[in-house]
């Protein structure tokens, strides 16, 4: 799977975790360079609290677009360190 963003892979991996619909990237797959902190966070009643990322790429950002959670509740222990993607960033088959 990659997940781009204007005009850019973000990420790229054999090995994502599909949650929800949503393909969780291993931190490890990710483009670090073009991932900014963003102190925005939200609340799952059964995966914890997520944490996001802008996505700067060509000077273009796109505000919080990526997020995980670095200590989920056990229930969803198998996407922790790992990112999922919105806001118009496209996940597909590589």
């Amino acid at each position: 799977m990659k997940a781009t963003w204007n005009n850019k892979t973000i990420a790229s991996s054999n090995n994502t975790v599909v949650v929800e619909g949503n393909h969780y990237f291993p931190e490890e797959s990710i483009n670090k360079e073009l991932f900014k902190p963003s102190s925005y966070t939200t609340t799952c009643p059964w995966k914890g609290t997520a944490h996001y990322y802008n996505l700067e790429v060509d000077g273009k950002t796109n505000e919080n677009a990526a997020w995980y959670y670095p200590e989920p509740k056990a229930a969803a222990s198998q996407i922790k360190n790992h990112f999922a993607f919105w806001k118009g960033v496209e996940v597909s088959e590589d």
